[in-house]
């Protein structure tokens, strides 16, 4: 069942009233409940633009996204409720210590002073943060770094959550032990999207793949489907084609 769908989006970005880079040409996606969908590109396809428009953070130039078959900009607010977002660069408040960031979060959210209290302690349990609430922000690694970001973009329970990069530049066991916290999220019914560059984690994690190039939308299959149909040993392979096709058709197009 789809209940996030992204119709035909556009997205320009403007200086001095000119548009200088068109950054998604016409994109539709859909986002299945209980799904991992990995979104992959190289830098500058428009992955972290799509995301940021589905988060809710900017707005597109044109097209719309629906939610549970509404539109979200007729209740932006109430939208954004359900979804959670763990951007790629922190945006942690340095004045605050991590519990104190983490509550402030949840009271956001409309919890009681209680209520934010025991949901900020189950987190802190789930992701072993129980030793860091009193830390400022750059007293953490970039491992607990991560796992701070995601608790709390979990913090009202999100249906949907999206990941830009949560992984980028993290050791082989701090990168799988954030991959069970996806897999879980996914047990329990909650939709992910996933921008990574790591092709060996989209494979693994993802029920669907979306390969987007300059701004749009090439590819969107199963890693196994994708696999089989170029003939590859491994999502990897199949990328490094589909972008060496993409540059290619790219070229001629332009040529």
């Amino acid at each position: 069942m789809s209940f996030a769908s992204i119709q035909n989006v556009t997205k320009s970005y403007i200086t001095k009233g000119r548009p200088v880079k068109r950054a998604l040409k016409g994109v539709s996606l859909e986002v299945k409940k209980g799904e991992v969908l990995g979104l992959l590109g190289v830098n500058g396809a428009g992955k972290t633009t799509l995301s940021s428009i589905i988060a809710g953070i900017i707005p597109p130039t044109s097209g719309d996204l629906y939610w549970n078959k509404q539109s979200i900009y007729h209740d932006i607010s109430s939208y954004k409720r359900h979804i959670g977002f763990c951007p790629q660069s922190p945006n942690l408040d340095k004045q605050l210590k991590l519990g104190q960031s983490l509550h402030f979060t949840a009271r956001c959210y409309g919890f009681s002073k209680e209520e934010a209290k025991k949901r900020c302690s189950e987190l802190a349990d789930q992701f072993s943060l129980g030793n860091y609430l009193e830390a400022s922000p750059n007293q953490l690694s970039g491992g607990y770094r991560q796992r701070f970001l995601l608790a709390r973009a979990l913090v009202h329970g999100p249906d949907l959550v999206i990941l830009d990069e949560p992984t980028v530049g993290l050791d082989p066991h701090i990168r799988q032990d954030l991959w069970k916290e996806i897999q879980k999220l996914k047990e329990r019914g909650v939709a992910v999207l996933l921008t990574t560059h790591y092709l060996d984690e989209a494979e693994l994690l993802s029920d669907r793949v979306c390969f987007i190039h300059n701004g749009e939308i090439r590819l969107t299959d199963t890693p196994q489907k994708l696999i089989k149909q170029y003939n590859k040993q491994n999502l990897e392979e199949v990328f490094l084609e589909f972008v060496d096709t993409s540059e290619v058709e790219l070229f001629k197009r332009n040529g």
